[in-house]
């Protein structure tokens, strides 16, 4: 219990939510001269192998890149980097899982530089945790959890499960889905729940990925192998598979050379023999979005604010520009940190943007589902078309990076 008699620590920002979203904000918002406090009732986990790590991975598109290095971390990740060069989708819903159509989308036709790169989110977390450790005016708490909240027009007092209490001008809801700082502020979401589940793990195959990111589309979901660094020099890459949740969970529980069967041929072999090389983890899919950005003292990022299928790597990507908005917004005028204007602005900018993005992905999401063959073949060939148009590849190509 707090205890109400214990001194009031003072800081500028406040984050709930010590994953990848609110390490990257506890970064920025440090550099930037802002005192920051930063909590997570769970401690990092930073090694592959520990119980606990995070088996997905993480695409920083293009954009992104600019907000982490005002945060000082690209320099730490760039050694790590799998750049992603080509979006490759092929479509496999015929009789067999074949590929009948494939279609490359190529960085090159935008610019010199790569679509963006991928880390494992366990090493990401190990990065930015070390890069907190050299920011003096950064605070992180592992395993402290954030348990109570009261916003005023001066302020926000936050209340840790430590005992201790902090006023801040302006708190961060990086805390997840579940977000216990968008309850707290009274912000309602709306939750589509679509009955999959994504699968992730990582694989060694025979070919190179030559960082291609290919999402192969049949039924259930689409499958995705995300280029990664070679491993003891083997080609890698991370596996997204999505599928409905009972399926899901059956190929989660097949014995190892069942599965790497399964994958192979889900994949059409596109680099051979796939070979697991660690373990398998499940996350249930839904879109899910919070009906404002923002309250009294209080703005949401990430999870918090939106949560959409791992399709075209948009997920972390959205929830990046979210936190670049929010420190555009402090350095421009951080007299008035956290004040009424600054959040209505903030909810302004990104609410219809992530909104449109959620209804794209939401539709991306359910042609990959479809069973039927010929809306099957329908979506094949609505793919077909589009690529053929060079101006409309361009564009859905600048789309999805988010770029003009």
């Amino acid at each position: 219990m707090t205890d109400a008699t214990a001194p009031r620590q003072q800081t500028d920002i406040v984050i709930s939510g010590g994953g990848v979203a609110g390490l990257v904000a506890a970064a920025a918002f440090g550099a930037s001269g802002f005192t920051t406090i930063c909590v997570d009732p769970a401690p990092p986990v930073t090694e592959e192998g520990a119980a606990g790590a995070d088996m997905r991975t993480t695409a920083f598109l293009h954009p992104s890149r600019v907000i982490l290095e005002r945060a000082g971390l690209w320099a730490r990740l760039a050694p790590h980097a799998a750049p992603l060069q080509v979006m490759r989708i092929i479509d496999a819903g015929g009789e067999t899982p074949v590929a009948r159509l494939t279609r490359d989308f190529d960085a090159a036709d935008l610019s010199d530089e790569p679509f963006g790169w991928n880390f494992p989110n366990w090493l990401l977390r190990r990065e930015m945790v070390a890069r907190l450790a050299e920011l003096p005016l950064v605070d992180f708490r592992p395993g402290v959890a954030t348990t109570g909240l009261v916003t005023r027009d001066s302020g926000a007092e936050v209340s840790f499960s430590d005992g201790t209490r902090v006023t801040a001008k302006l708190v961060i809801g990086a805390d997840g889905r579940n977000s216990f700082i968008r309850e707290a502020a009274g912000i309602s979401v709306k939750t589509t729940r679509y009955g999959q589940k994504a699968l992730v793990c990582a694989v060694t195959h025979e070919r190179p990925h030559e960082n291609v990111s290919t999402e192969v589309h049949r039924s259930g979901g689409p499958f995705t192998l995300v280029p990664l660094p070679d491993r003891d020099g083997v080609p890698s890459s991370a596996i997204v598979w999505m599928e409905r949740g009972p399926e899901a969970e059956r190929l989660a529980e097949l014995p190892a050379a069942e599965f790497e069967a399964a994958m192979t041929e889900r994949s059409t072999g596109v680099l051979g023999p796939l070979t697991l090389v660690t373990r398998r983890a499940l996350w249930p899919m839904i879109t899910q979005i919070a009906c404002r950005f923002s309250a009294q003292r209080v703005a949401l990022i990430a999870e918090a604010a939106h949560v959409i299928p791992p399709i075209g790597a948009q997920g972390l990507n959205m929830s990046l520009a979210d936190l670049r908005c929010l420190l555009d917004l402090a350095e421009k005028d951080p007299g008035h940190l956290g004040e009424e204007a600054m959040l209505s602005a903030y909810h302004r900018r990104r609410w219809p943007e992530v909104k449109a993005r959620e209804v794209g992905i939401d539709l991306l999401n359910r042609a990959s589902m479809l069973e039927p063959r010929p809306l099957r073949d329908l979506r094949a060939g609505a793919l077909g078309a589009l690529y053929a148009l060079k101006p409309v590849r361009k564009t859905l190509m600048k789309a999805g990076l988010g770029v003009r």
